[in-house]
């Protein structure tokens, strides 16, 4: 893994310099450190992406505990994204991620509104 990382990294900053730096090693630091604990981490991304799954599902059926989900789900998120985009130095990305939440949170309600689930 050290060695798929270091290669990874090393062609990244060759093909786009020090794009998303920050990022980049953020990234790198997570997945070694996730490595030492990797049937955890293994667990809790299949948890995450079950419950994405079936999240999407539900949005598919046109079910309402899922549009309740999806703008609760992604919802509480927004407080710890103000929090970091206003205690750290300001970045780009966090302010993207940030904005994307917002407007995902603001699209699965009005189609809440439109459907009557409001």
């Amino acid at each position: 893994l050290e060695r798929w990382l270091a290669t990874a990294t090393a062609t990244w900053q060759q093909n786009f310099g020090y794009l998303l730096a920050p990022q980049v090693e953020s990234t790198v630091r997570i997945a070694q450190q996730a490595s030492k604990n990797w049937p955890l981490f293994l667990l809790l991304i299949f948890i995450y992406a079950a419950i994405r799954f079936i999240e999407a599902y539900g949005l598919w059926q046109d079910k309402t505990w899922a549009y309740w989900f999806s703008v609760i789900g992604y919802g509480i998120f927004i407080p710890i994204e103000l929090y970091y985009l206003l205690a750290r130095p300001f970045d780009w990305f966090k302010l993207a991620i940030f904005v994307l939440n917002i407007i995902i949170v603001i699209v699965v309600y009005r189609n809440m509104k439109q459907k009557g689930l409001i």
